[in-house]
């Protein structure tokens, strides 16, 4: 017998698990029937079977799973949902109280914005009512909470051309394939990708099992194609006819007429390329992204296949809302529009997260078995065994032991009770000592799980420290979450250009992030006066205090907004400023208000000299009247 192989993957500290890793380090095909099929690449089965395994602890069905391995015991197991609770704690303090859409220079500080501001305005203003109307919140804490449990999250993004707007959807991750080579880094993002899932067979309705494949694919700009069917009668993308020829005279006869070409394409006869130029672009690009959603029959696939090599002659394409067939339909941009989310920042040359339960699951079955001991034991403490000793009054006489029953006891009789207290006491201690241990190595302190009394905290110093490890945990799974967002925003921007939306004529896409909220509680009054003593001493600007007050969590729904306001009644600041510059329009629009029309000024009239002419110093140049004598004579 040889010795068994120890296999170190990302997924390997599920391999304690005899349903994760039989004698040959492969999962249980009767509990991961779906990761055994014959398409799912070999490379992929202990994901999906991993993420199996999460998801059965998320939902508490952990004992249901671990019995098909041959644990008759692991239904008896308690499960009283501390990973979900574990879950829905870090994926809170991950995303904070709120999330904004921010895009650098909306909030000016200056009193007229400049183009870039104003473009910055502009955008922002726009993806947050795109974010509005597409639910994002929603769509946020759905994905977010596939990645915390699972360890990834997927998002997609396709342009509507009924609702004329980017739709975004969240897939499941073991939904998702993408295509990395053996020579590629796995930090980069892959230029093939796959969605692909079984669909059940329903004999009611005629339907035989299937597979359904999404792809999205990147590569060089081919001729125009049309919606078409083949000679089987199945719908099909098919080749444009091409252009009629040059019959002017002079035309060279051997001149080749170019390829049917997209609207905007440029043709190189040289090369054969087809380049075309994009709105986001300032250079051409000669590569776009092709959408294929096909369906094949389970009962087709035959031989040596897997998700990305399915035999194309038996698909059947789908037909999208405004009759174009998916089959390498040309999505006129250059970029697949899909995010892949990893919950924490993945090893070099790696494209997983793990899970926030990766580490700990042991411990929840250590938990999950105290909490079962302790539960039996309780019922020992609560109805006690007794023993009852003495000559018996009735030999066959039975005893039931209920609350206020009473005995009558033969001549010597006595009852003795076995008290099980103790040992229900420290089995309650040793679940507590798990809970403790699990949340130290999630980096989840007692009060961030709110398991801890707030009389018990020495002081705000001291709560700020035992935030330490879950201040790191944060900032770095955001870390990991900061680029992902920024190309979403990006994504829906260009995909608003490419589909000629009336709001974003003239736009240029600009650096959109998403920003996350305050995570920790924090002391609201303490914050206010240290920005009104910062303010008033001069230490820091207005709005860096009202930035400060917003992330306290302030109602302030515009910076600007509230600044203005807090200006307009500033009188003796106004008052000041006045007496600095003496420019009456300066100190209204400080104040936010117009400045009152004041009359022209008199012109001044001054004497004439001793040697000029009284005549020439009238306005109209006329001749002077008689005058007096200017005094007694």
């Amino acid at each position: 017998m040889g010795l068994r192989e120890v296999a170190i993957h990302a997924w390997g500290w599920l391999r304690y698990k005899p349903v994760y890793a039989d004698d040959c380090g492969m999962p249980n095909r009767r509990a991961f029937p779906e990761a055994a099929s014959m398409w799912v690449p070999e490379e992929d089965q202990k994901r999906l079977a991993a993420y199996k395994v999460l998801a059965a602890y998320d939902n508490n069905q952990a004992a249901e799973l671990a019995e098909i391995s041959g644990d008759p015991a692991a239904r008896e197991r308690r499960e009283f949902g501390d990973p979900s609770m574990f879950v829905d704690t870090t994926m809170a303090h991950v995303l904070g109280r709120e999330q904004t859409i921010t895009v650098p220079g909306a909030d000016h500080d200056g009193d007229t914005p400049t183009g870039e501001e104003e473009m910055a305005a502009r955008v922002q203003e726009l993806l947050r009512d795109w974010a509005e109307s597409e639910q994002f919140s929603m769509r946020l804490q759905q994905c977010e909470r596939k990645a915390v449990s699972l360890g990834d999250g997927v998002y997609r993004v396709a342009w509507d051309p009924a609702r004329t707007r980017p739709t975004l959807r969240v897939h499941d991750p073991g939904f998702y394939f993408p295509v990395i080579g053996e020579d590629d880094d796995g930090g980069e993002y892959p230029t093939r990708v796959h969605f692909a899932w079984e669909l059940p067979a329903n004999p009611k309705r005629g339907l035989k099992a299937r597979i359904r494949r999404i792809t999205y694919e990147l590569d060089w700009i081919r001729p125009a194609t049309g919606s078409g069917v083949d000679e089987t009668g199945r719908a099909v993308r098919a080749p444009l006819p091409p252009p009629e020829p040059d019959m002017r005279e002079g035309a060279a006869e051997a001149d080749t007429p170019p390829p049917p070409l997209t609207p905007g394409d440029l043709y190189n006869p040289a090369t054969g390329a087809i380049a075309r130029q994009y709105a986001w672009n300032t250079e051409p690009s000669y590569v776009t992204c092709y959408l294929t959603d096909a369906t094949w029959l389970l009962e087709d696939i035959k031989g040596p296949v897997d998700v990305d090599s399915l035999p194309m002659a038996k698909a059947v394409f789908a037909t999208r809302s405004d009759g174009e067939v998916l089959d390498h339909l040309d999505l006129l941009i250059d970029f697949v529009p899909v995010v892949h989310l990893p919950n924490t920042v993945p090893p070099a040359e790696e494209h997983w997260g793990q899970s926030t339960l990766g580490k700990i699951l042991q411990v929840f079955d250590e938990l999950a078995g105290s909490d079962t001991d302790s539960s039996k034991a309780s019922a020992t403490t609560g109805a006690p065994i007794l023993g009852i000793s003495g000559k018996a009054l009735n030999a066959q006489q039975r005893y039931d032991v209920v609350p206020g029953t009473s005995f009558v006891l033969g001549e010597g009789g006595s009852i003795t009770t076995v008290d099980t207290s103790s040992n229900l006491a420290e089995l309650r201690s040793h679940v507590h000592d798990l809970q403790d241990r699990a949340a130290n190595n999630a980096r989840l302190p007692a009060v961030a799980l709110g398991t801890i009394d707030p009389s018990q905290v020495p002081s705000g110093y001291a709560l700020q420290i035992s935030l330490g490890p879950l201040d790191a945990l944060v900032a770095s799974m955001r870390l990991a979450r900061d680029h992902k967002y920024a190309l979403l925003l990006k994504m829906v921007q260009r995909l608003y250009l490419a589909g000629q939306h009336p709001d974003w004529a003239g736009v240029t896409p600009q650096p959109a992030r998403l920003t996350f909220g305050p995570y920790t509680p924090t002391d609201k009054q303490a914050v206010l006066e240290q920005v009104a003593l910062g303010v008033k001493g001069g230490i820091i600007s207005l709005e860096t205090g009202v930035k400060m007050l917003i992330e306290a969590g302030f109602p302030i729904d515009d910076a600007q907004e509230e600044i203005d306001r807090i200006q307009s009644r500033q009188f003796a600041a106004a008052r000041d400023l006045a007496d600095a510059l003496g420019n009456p329009d300066e100190v209204a629009s400080f104040l936010g208000r117009q400045a009152p029309e004041q009359p022209d000024p008199p012109a001044v009239q001054l004497p004439p000299a001793g040697n000029q002419d009284p005549a020439q110093t009238q306005p109209d140049g006329g001749q002077q009247g008689p005058q007096g004598s200017g005094g007694n004579t």
